[in-house]
């Protein structure tokens, strides 16, 4: 059987690159393109409402006190409701509201990037011919196989300590990886529970079925990369791995991923 062909599109967005795959025949990666597109565009719209980097967006004017949630997109109040839920579920290792206003930055990609794939992307995978579909904004990964076809996404997690090196491979058909920590984000990393920057942490990597998800837990993982770990076992989580100043690797298997050549205990 001949190898699938790959097709690739890549925008500039979120503060970020961001570039989606698709797999298949010739013809279908071809038709593929108007939903790279709309996928671009849901994101765009997105980032138009919710970046804190933009001053004319409606996180920004909310911030400033001249929109009210009231008169905002309701997609403003659903994302602050979902906040507060994580940061409970987190125990306050991740929130959006630790320092003055709101700033859901740190959820956002996740969701941002969930929402316009799961709208446009997904749904190519009831084309015929489509054996996989897959985006990637900024090192994190949302991505879907069809069912019965015979591929699966490769995911290399990279070595925080050695550059150019890796810590493990992973082999997943549907889900999502996301890394945060100091090696990512430096002293910009902070524990809402005391408004200190982290420094334990250099990385932490996430598996879970959505991005959203992903994106948040690593973010809390990577806070709390010292602490016992028991706080995750209710966690809707698949598999997770963090690796601290002190070159200390913990893995914490869990289930839908394959993990090929991990040098992690």
């Amino acid at each position: 059987m001949s190898e699938p062909s790959r097709r690739a599109w890549t925008a500039e967005l979120m503060g970020t690159t961001a570039s989606i795959h698709v797999i298949g025949s010739p013809d279908a990666c071809a038709a593929a393109t108007d939903a790279a597109a709309s996928t671009v565009a849901m994101l765009r719209e997105l980032e138009a409402i919710f970046s804190t980097y933009r001053a004319d967006s409606e996180i920004s004017r909310l911030r400033r006190g001249e929109l009210s949630f009231a008169d905002a997109d309701p997609r403003l109040t659903d994302v602050a409701d979902a906040c507060r839920r994580l940061e409970e579920a987190t125990g306050g290792r991740f929130s959006a509201f630790w320092r003055e206003g709101f700033d859901p930055t740190a959820y956002v990609k996740g969701w941002a990037t969930d929402v316009a794939a799961t709208a446009h992307l997904e749904p190519l995978l009831a084309m015929p011919g489509v054996s996989a579909v897959g985006i990637n904004v900024g090192g994190d990964l949302r991505v879907w196989t069809a069912p019965g076809a015979p591929w699966s996404w490769t995911v290399g997690i990279a070595d925080p300590v050695r550059p150019g090196a890796a810590l493990a491979t992973l082999r997943v058909r549907n889900g999502a990886v996301a890394t945060s920590g100091t090696a990512e984000r430096g002293a910009h990393l902070v524990d809402p529970r005391s408004g200190i920057a982290v420094s334990a942490a250099v990385s932490a990597t996430v598996v879970a079925d959505d991005l959203t998800t992903a994106d948040v837990w690593a973010t809390a993982l990577a806070v709390a990369a010292g602490e016992d770990t028991r706080w995750l076992w209710d966690a809707p989580l698949r598999s997770a791995m963090t690796v601290t100043d002190a070159g200390v690797r913990r893995w914490v298997a869990g289930v839908g991923v394959e993990t090929v050549a991990a040098t992690a205990a």
